[in-house]
């Protein structure tokens, strides 16, 4: 790639970067994630790896600009201080990262700690805090390592260390789980006034503890519960001043998460670390599951990445359509036809009539979006954009 990418005449490529932390203290009874506990010399052969990994991407990074860094796992938030900053020393070094770069670290409460709090307050300006629940009762339930008292204390630390752009994760449909103990779930939410929160509706997993116990759906909120935690969550949030601008994500105006409406907006980034993703000059592909070879091989992407796949005009239609759509703003026809040469209508006009007249879709303007009819049966909706 020719030297001149990094000349300041030239449009630099907005990026996004994800960065896989597989570590956790415990691995939650639900999770299907790729996370797993370890001892101290693993996680510092994984930074030095993932280092490796960065380098390799620094003849890439001369045409990008980063406009995104999250760090997800896992549970990033257990990894040391002095790793971190050999990591994002790296990332210094090898990526030009614009000034104004949203910067997330998903932290559990049950990890909040001085030493991550320093590392936080001088390299971090977002976090998602994985609280799913206020009650200590379904936190055992979901095998989470923390305590109510522990989430709420995690986010005064937070704000105190200078993190005021703030994400709570909270999970509805858990076992034993009421209406009367969701909406409870939402007012501590809101009363803790952060930013931006992600309601999400727990997913029984096969493969994971969760699934032996509940795949018969026993001791689960029934379907008409579930609906209801689902509108309250709507009302509830917009009532605090937190609108829905994702099918589960809520935010105050300008706290809308910029690194996920990358992923929506099909954004360009490059997964770093274990089984991460990436979309990256019309490819998709993910990293090795191997921690063993991952170690291994990282200074060379092209060894461990897995299910390299060339994306061609069909395939970035079909996700502009169903990635764009899950954000209330839904797709622009102008955007569309920038971007592939061909009308929206010409190539989805029958199923976009189809779906205004049946009240799941509407049109405001050039931008076609799901109604709130449409939200509710979403997965069928989005289904109807795959091109046959």
């Amino acid at each position: 790639m020719s030297s001149s990418w990094g000349m300041m005449n030239k449009v630099k490529e907005d990026l996004g970067l994800y960065l896989h932390f597989p570590f956790c203290e415990k691995k939650c009874d639900y999770c299907d994630f790729l996370s797993f506990s370890s001892d101290l010399s693993t996680k510092e052969a994984y930074a030095a790896a993932l280092i490796r990994e960065i380098v390799a991407y620094q003849k890439t990074a001369e045409s990008c600009l980063v406009g995104s860094i999250f760090l997800g796992g896992g549970t990033p938030s257990v990894m040391p201080a002095r790793l971190l900053k050999e990591i994002f020393s790296a990332l210094a070094a090898s990526f030009e990262i614009a000034g104004d770069a949203e910067i997330t670290m998903e932290m559990n409460p049950g990890t909040v700690s001085e030493d991550n709090l320093s590392f936080a307050a001088d390299s971090i300006n977002r976090v998602s805090l994985g609280v799913q629940s206020f009650h200590d009762e379904e936190l055992k339930m979901l095998g989470r390592i923390h305590t109510r008292k522990q989430a709420v204390d995690s986010v005064s630390l937070l704000k105190k260390a200078g993190i005021k752009n703030l994400n709570i994760d909270l999970m509805s449909g858990i076992p034993g789980q009421t209406v009367r103990s969701w909406r409870d779930n939402l007012d501590q939410a809101i009363a803790l006034d952060v930013p931006h929160i992600s309601a999400y509706s727990l997913i029984v997993e096969e493969g994971t503890p969760f699934f032996d116990r509940y795949q018969n759906g026993d001791h689960l909120p029934d379907e008409d519960a579930e609906r209801q935690m689902y509108y309250d969550t709507r009302k509830y949030l917009a009532g605090a001043g937190c609108l829905r601008y994702e099918i589960s994500n809520y935010a105050k105006e300008g706290y809308e998460c910029r690194h996920n409406l990358r992923y929506w907006r099909r954004g360009p980034y490059i997964g770093l670390g274990l089984g991460a993703s990436s979309l990256f000059d019309h490819k998709r592909w993910k990293n090795t599951e191997s921690l063993k070879q991952y170690l291994r091989d990282s200074a060379d992407p092209q060894k461990i990445a897995r299910d390299l796949t060339p994306l061609d005009t069909r395939d970035e239609m079909e996700e502009f359509m169903f990635l764009g759509l899950r954000t209330m703003r839904g797709v622009s026809e102008e955007t569309f036809k920038a971007a592939f040469h061909r009308s929206m209508g010409d190539v989805y006009g029958a199923v976009l009539t189809r779906q205004i007249e049946e009240g799941f879709m509407k049109k405001i303007g050039d931008r076609y979006a799901l109604t709130d009819r449409g939200i509710d049966v979403s997965n069928r909706i989005l289904s109807e954009f795959l091109l046959d």
